[in-house]
C-alpha cells in the first residue's frame, strides 16, 4: 500500500513538473490548426461533390429505367387490347355463324 501512495505522489510530482515547461510558439499553432481545418474543409466538399454526382446519375439511371419500363408497359398493353380486340372479334363472329345456323334450322322447320 505504501508503494502505490509514494507512486501516486510521485506521479503528481512529475505532472506538475510537465505543467510548467513553456508552450509552443502560439504563432505555428494555429496556422496548423487552420491548415487542417482548410484541409478537412476542401476534403468534405469533395466529398459532397461526389456524393452529389453519384446521387445525380442514379437518379438519372433511375429515370431512363422508368421511361424504358413506360414504353415496354405501353407495347404491351397494345398487343394485349389487340389481342383482346381479335379474341372479342373471333367470339362475335362464331356467335354469329352459330345464330344464323339456329336460324337456317328453325327456317325450314317452321315452314313444314
Amino acid at each position: 500500500m505504501k508503494k502505490a501512495i509514494v507512486t501516486l505522489i510521485a506521479g503528481l510530482f512529475a505532472t506538475a513538473a510537465f505543467a510548467q515547461t513553456p508552450a509552443t510558439p502560439a504563432a505555428s499553432v494555429p496556422a496548423k490548426v487552420e491548415a487542417a481545418h482548410t484541409k478537412a474543409v476542401v476534403k468534405a466538399d469533395a466529398k459532397e461533390a461526389q456524393a452529389v454526382v453519384k446521387a445525380d446519375a442514379k437518379e438519372a439511371k433511375a429515370v431512363v429505367a422508368a421511361k424504358t419500363d413506360v414504353a415496354s408497359a405501353k407495347t404491351e398493353a397494345a398487343a394485349t387490347k389487340a389481342k383482346a380486340h381479335h379474341k372479342a372479334k373471333h367470339t362475335k363472329a362464331k356467335a354469329d355463324a352459330k345464330l344464323a345456323s339456329a336460324t337456317a334450322e328453325a327456317a325450314p322447320a317452321a315452314a313444314k
